[in-house]
């Protein structure tokens, strides 16, 4: 049995981080507007977004893969966890954290930054975001080494840091 996936919270701009990949929510429409999609965008240039949004619209669930510009990663993973009509679904969530971390092996990822996905517009609290988020990292089988819970301010980042301080569930 592989070893779990070292996961961390990091307060502060997501664009900073050296990683092999940014998981960042994303819409249908794929336009990085809000939050650390539009960090990404300014840090990493344009060409990201116009990217992004030559794949799209794309359904709730789904990810889409753009190249990282000129970001120390190698692609940004444009998660869909919340549409345009800004519900709080935490199957859609969970859908769009798998659909990333399934990503991982072919893109042959071992480090990646993850946003709190669902929080940009309020649809998701940062405490129901972060359980669901820690929930989904926690189960994975991706093949990485570490992961970074990139996080816009303290409260976000004291609700991740208390979803990471619940118990993993004994393997059965």
């Amino acid at each position: 049995m592989a070893a779990p996936i070292e996961i961390d919270v990091w307060q502060g701009d997501i664009a900073e981080l050296e990683v092999d990949a940014f998981v960042i929510s994303a819409n249908e429409s794929l336009f990085m507007t809000a939050g650390p999609a539009a960090s990404v965008r300014r840090h990493g240039g344009e060409e990201i977004e116009r990217a992004a949004v030559d794949q799209g619209p794309v359904a709730i669930g789904s990810v889409v893969v753009t190249h990282a510009g000129t970001l120390a990663a190698a692609f940004v993973l444009h998660a869909v966890a919340v549409g345009h009509d800004r519900v709080a679904d935490p199957a859609r969530l969970t859908a769009a954290v798998d659909a990333a971390l399934a990503l991982s092996e072919p893109l042959q990822l071992r480090r990646i930054a993850v946003a709190l996905l669902g929080v940009e517009f309020g649809a998701f609290a940062p405490d129901e975001a972060a359980r669901l988020l820690v929930g989904a990292l926690r189960s994975a089988t991706a093949p990485l080494e570490w992961i970074a819970i990139a996080t816009s301010n303290l409260a976000e980042t004291e609700a991740v840091r208390a979803a990471l301080a619940v118990p993993r569930p004994a393997a059965r």
